[in-house]
């Protein structure tokens, strides 16, 4: 039995569209359907897990030596907002021995509004800082990844709502 070409094609579509729904995936994905954020970087294996980070202005232990306190420039709202990320070590001296990435996106929307890797400018005072974009209110999370000579050393999430 033979279909008109047309409707060949509107059943291969709805097809394509059952298996999207059904969190297959995507077809025309460049990373397989993997969320690249997901597969640590050079093994292509483990998935990276960004540990919560307490609120603005707690010591966030990066390892036994080192801990930063992250905090933002004014109250979190529709605009940009700065992220200020200070690093110290357990004496309490500020340092500046990593490089720092941030990604925003929101949870509930996840890839809708994602900044991408981004890298955190030193100040003069040695503060770590990241413009972050609110496009919407809601749920926003800001991942940061610390490298220490090209390789990540810590990942952690911080979470807001606007």
């Amino acid at each position: 039995m033979s279909y008109h070409p047309m409707i060949a094609g509107l059943v291969g579509l709805g097809l394509m569209i059952g298996l999207i729904a059904a969190g297959s995936p995507a077809v025309f994905s460049g990373t397989g359907g993997r969320n690249p954020q997901s597969v640590q970087a050079g093994t292509g294996k483990e998935e990276i897990v960004y540990k919560p980070l307490p609120g603005p202005g707690k010591k966030c232990w990066i390892h036994e030596e080192m801990y930063f306190i992250y905090k933002f420039s004014e109250k979190p709202k529709m605009g940009t907002v700065i992220l200020i990320v200070q690093v110290f070590n357990k004496k309490g001296a500020q340092l500046t021995p990593f490089t720092i990435k941030g990604r925003s996106d929101m949870p509930s929307m996840r890839g809708a509004h994602d900044s991408g890797d981004q890298e955190f400018k030193l100040n003069k005072k040695g503060d770590y800082l990241l413009p972050v974009n609110i496009v919407m209110p809601g749920d926003w999370e800001v991942r940061l990844t610390f490298l220490k000579d090209g390789k990540p050393v810590f990942y952690g999430s911080l979470t807001f709502n606007v």
